[in-house]
């Protein structure tokens, strides 16, 4: 597993557990407001050493609940299957950030781990003006249905960026993730990474249309 950095402890990132997170080299796509742009390249000379990684766990087996795999993207390390089973034969949690773009590797892994917090970008039919990757909301779409057919505790989660989504298509997100079943969808705050700015969130007459559809939780405000 190609490892960019990994912050050892964590409240926000593992509902109601204190986790490790670690952050996996590589991402195929290059979303508009992406957070982590450090660990989009995959460079095997600038690693975290797997197996101070693997220590580090093992001597916080008493404190730590949880290890969560964010990146970049961890569906595209090949061994992510494998460093899953080991982690939790350490007796650790395991939870995912994923835009589940990799629909094979997000198979093999959806029943294996705990919780996973999965991206929605926006209208699946529109993914490519946040993405710059053709055809990745079909992929999207499939392994969200994947999950919600799991049985695996999740999240689901849109950042708001107001210059590439637009009301009408935060309205038909809400309309498809009903129509999927999704009980609860969580709306976070863009913050430009260049600039530092902060966009604004949903008004509270939109945020009350949504809840029509499903129940609606802000973050960032």
């Amino acid at each position: 597993m190609k490892i960019g950095g990994f912050l050892k402890f964590s409240i926000l990132d593992y509902p109601g557990k204190l986790s490790c997170v670690v952050f996996c080299q590589g991402c195929s796509l290059r979303c508009v407001y992406c957070h982590n742009p450090e660990f989009l390249p995959y460079e095997k000379d600038n690693c975290v050493d797997f197996q101070g990684f693997l220590s580090f766990l093992q001597s916080h087996s008493g404190s730590l609940d949880a290890v969560v795999f964010s990146g970049g993207e961890p569906l595209l390390q090949d061994d992510l299957f494998q460093v899953i089973e080991l982690v939790k034969g350490f007796g650790f949690l395991v939870g995912i950030h994923t835009s589940g773009i990799v629909t094979e590797m997000f198979e093999r892994i959806v029943s294996l781990v705990d919780w996973i917090g999965f991206d929605v970008k926006t209208v699946f039919s529109k993914y490519d003006t946040i993405t710059k990757m053709s055809n990745s909301g079909m992929i999207a779409k499939k392994s969200l249905e994947l999950l919600l057919n799991s049985g695996t505790s999740y999240e689901i989660r849109t950042t708001y960026d107001s210059r590439f989504i637009s009301n009408d298509d935060i309205f038909e997100i809400a309309k498809i993730l009903q129509k999927l079943g999704v009980k609860e969808w969580v709306i976070q705050k863009c913050i430009i990474r260049e600039t530092g700015e902060e966009l604004t969130l949903l008004d509270k007459e939109v945020v009350d249309g949504l809840s029509e559809f499903t129940a609606i939780k802000l973050r960032g405000l």
